[in-house]
């Protein structure tokens, strides 16, 4: 029987920090019951303003499943780290009995057979999926807009992106309508989102968390993992996600387990962190400066701060033509049958991966190997590396992507946001978090981008900063 004095409003609930839910749920101060109809009263209320949640499980179902995780409890059964929470996950991700689109009008009623092995780990942990959260269509580009659902809107400015692929998934989140959501990154979907919303992701090192089923089962650029609204909340869900799969060859032979411990056990006083400088790209005045000038908190950690930045010379080439080349392999054939339903950004990228040769790509992979050995000898100088999210600030939902920034013409989709591109091409794990809110009240996010495989330390580091910096965190618009 549950102590009335500790009942928690359905507003509390919802922005709740997941790990503190958890606690409520297995002192059984709150029900998996009450946690699951305090978010689908918050889903009903604020998701018509933005449209995060584009395919919402029927709510008796939903509630069932509640019940079904409370009567487990009752009989001294604790099912798992996400015991009977919520959880949004990405249009992207194959989920059993569920609608899965990828956002394309090709599978606006595809539904799976089966969950894939993010999902299931989630369930495995006691996880419920409540919906699937909206992304561009196919998870290309970040700006998260797609002709079955429309655009999801920021939570700060409706009038602004949220950013993508995991865009439904940050703005839920900041929303309150799940306290966790899961996500995927290939240039930068774990960390745009959450700098365009104030919220955390991690893009962790390939292999963390395996993608399966996955038919390029060796390829270091896809990567999944999660979002939270604190890094505290992120660490946790991540070591539900991550951990060793046969299946994929890549996979980090090390358990998700490890990221669960305290993330506060660490002093980084003398830590030698590196500030970015310009990258040699263009940037919104407003982002580099207040970027840069987050400097002082990380020397009030004791960290020794320098400006410098790798040498990041073939990055894009590296991070173009791989990605040419992965999106032939899957879409080249869709593209003779059904080229009428696949956007441009398909045909682009398969145009372009058919003109890449065996002789090119080795050159290619030649240089992405002297590009990690550059970044990996600038990390072993400096353990961290600070620079931000994205090259601007949300810009207008209606546009697909910036074409220029101060004058300098954007050559494609991608070019605004390389500041998060060039980190996916030597495969370095990179958190985003809030460090500030623009002059318009847009949330700014830091990208803190750690050494090889070194999640944890990376996850340290976001915690520290995030303790330091105290940031008081603004309601978003669409909560009126």
């Amino acid at each position: 029987m549950r102590n009335p004095k500790s009942a928690q409003t359905s507003s509390e609930i919802c922005f709740m920090d997941a790990t503190a839910l958890v606690e409520l749920l297995r002192t059984k101060k709150v029900s998996s019951v009450e946690v699951m109809k305090a978010h689908l009263g918050q889903i009903a209320r604020v998701n018509s303003k933005v449209n995060a949640i584009v395919t919402l499980v029927d709510e008796p179902q939903l509630l069932a499943e509640a019940q079904a995780a409370d009567d487990s409890l009752a009989k001294g059964n604790w099912l798992g780290p996400l015991h009977g929470l919520p959880i949004g996950v990405k249009d992207l991700h194959a989920t059993k009995g569920i609608r899965t689109t990828w956002g394309s009008p090709l599978h606006k009623d595809f539904i799976p057979n089966a969950d894939c092995l993010l999902v299931e780990r989630e369930k495995k942990a006691g996880g419920i999926v409540i919906g699937k959260t909206n992304v561009p269509e196919f998870g290309l580009g970040s700006q998260t807009f797609n002709p079955v659902f429309g655009p999801t809107r920021n939570p700060y400015d409706l009038r602004k992106t949220c950013g993508g692929s995991t865009g439904g998934g940050a703005v839920a989140l900041a929303c309150g309508m799940v306290p966790l959501a899961d996500g995927s990154d290939y240039g930068g979907s774990l960390r745009n989102p959450p700098n365009s919303c104030g919220v955390v992701g991690l893009r962790p090192s390939p292999g963390r968390v395996p993608n399966t089923p996955a038919d390029l089962a060796w390829q270091p650029f896809s990567v999944s993992g999660g979002v939270a609204r604190n890094v505290t909340d992120l660490a946790y869900f991540m070591s539900v996600l991550a951990g060793p799969d046969e299946r994929i060859p890549i996979s980090i032979e090390q358990p998700g387990s490890l990221l669960a411990r305290p993330l506060d056990g660490r002093s980084f006083k003398g830590v030698h962190v590196a500030m970015f400088v310009d990258m040699s790209l263009p940037w919104e005045s407003e982002v580099k400066e207040t970027v840069r000038a987050q400097g002082k908190v990380f020397e009030s950690l004791g960290c020794v701060v320098e400006e410098a930045e790798p040498d990041f010379r073939d990055a894009n080439e590296c991070f173009l033509a791989w990605r040419h080349w992965a999106m032939e392999s899957r879409f080249g054939d869709l593209i003779a049958t059904h080229g009428d339903q696949l956007n441009e950004y398909v045909h682009w990228h398969v145009e372009e991966g058919r003109k890449l040769t065996g002789p090119y790509l080795s050159r290619v992979e030649l240089k992405r190997s002297a590009l990690y050995q550059r970044v990996h000898e600038f990390m072993d100088k400096y353990e961290f590396f600070l620079l931000p999210v994205n090259q601007v600030l949300p810009f207008d939902v209606t546009q697909h992507y910036p074409t220029e920034i101060n004058g300098v013409k954007m050559e494609n989709y991608l070019a605004w946001m390389k500041s998060a591109c060039y980190i996916t091409a030597p495969g370095n794990p990179a958190a985003s978090v809030p460090c500030a809110y623009s002059k318009s009240g847009l949330p700014i996010g830091i990208q803190i981008v750690g050494r090889n495989h070194d999640d944890w330390g990376v996850l340290q580091m976001a915690f520290a900063f995030e303790q330091a910096r105290n940031l008081q965190k603004r309601k978003p618009a669409a909560l009126g």
